[in-house]
């Protein structure tokens, strides 16, 4: 049996360790991303809503890049909204920017009342690439 694995992007560690939890758990070849959000480098929500989406993927690529993986290696998608009728232009925008031609990964959105200051989080699990 594969021992879980914590994954942590660099200069992130505090925040993790402040919350308890990991970035990332590599398990075999798959990637089980937490929810990232919008946090600026101070663990403070990025307040323009597209600039908070915007981060929560770089921060997204931060930890997928911590395992060597990269946002093509994504298979499954979840985001979380606080309000997704009046979300959902911006987030399609950044969304056909970051992946911009098929294969899409799966991908569910759930509606929320509250993500700890946030608008937007999205966790994701990855297929970890064989050595590139």
């Amino acid at each position: 049996m594969t021992k879980p694995e914590p994954v942590f992007p660099a200069n992130r560690h505090a925040l993790y360790e402040a919350h308890g939890y990991s970035a990332a758990i590599r398990s075999g070849d798959l990637l089980f991303v937490s929810g990232q959000v919008g946090s600026r480098e101070d663990g403070t929500p990025e307040p323009d809503f597209e600039a908070q989406v915007r981060r929560a993927f770089a921060n997204l690529e931060a930890t997928l890049a911590a395992a060597g993986c990269t946002l093509a290696d994504i298979v499954d998608v979840t985001s979380f909204h606080t309000d997704p009728e009046n979300q959902f232009e911006t987030i399609m925008k950044v969304k056909a920017e970051v992946f911009p031609a098929p294969p899409y990964p799966n991908w569910t959105a759930v509606g929320v009342n509250w993500l700890a200051g946030f608008d937007f989080e999205i966790k994701v699990i990855a297929r970890i690439p064989q050595a590139r």
